[in-house]
């Protein structure tokens, strides 16, 4: 048996950009993917904290430094340039290796340049997940 852990989570980056006519996800910048482990093309969800919109997709990266948040295709209706989301990626594990896992929570600024990145004890996750 797995069970689904919270792997990593981009806290409360803005939206940059919104691309109606591309093929689909969610562009971001290399440097926000590499700082939380989250790989490319990666499946994600993705939270905005404006309107409370929640979907799945998978993650592009962008050009590293550019502190692009880019919602494509149909996403590209859940988010506007300006709105705050949240980028939030799983992971299956067995009971026994989700005890031991340390999800990772990145911190980013106004302009999405990575600002704090935690490594969440497993209490500090309990919490974290009760919210």
């Amino acid at each position: 048996m797995t069970v689904t852990m919270f792997k990593a989570k981009l806290q409360r980056l803005r939206v940059t950009e919104a691309d109606l006519y591309y093929e689909g996800s969610i562009t971001l910048d290399e440097a926000l993917l590499e700082a939380s482990g989250i790989l490319p093309y990666e499946k994600v969800q993705v939270v905005n904290v404006n309107n409370g919109s929640r979907l799945e997709t998978y993650a592009i990266p962008g050009p590293s430094g550019s502190g692009v948040v880019k919602m494509n295709g149909p996403a590209a209706r859940s988010a506007a340039p300006g709105d705050e989301v949240i980028v939030i990626a799983y992971a299956d594990m067995t009971p026994e290796e989700g005890r031991r896992h340390r999800p990772r929570l990145v911190l980013a600024d106004e302009a999405n340049r990575v600002t704090e990145i935690k490594d969440l004890s497993a209490e500090a996750a309990e919490r974290l997940l009760a919210l």
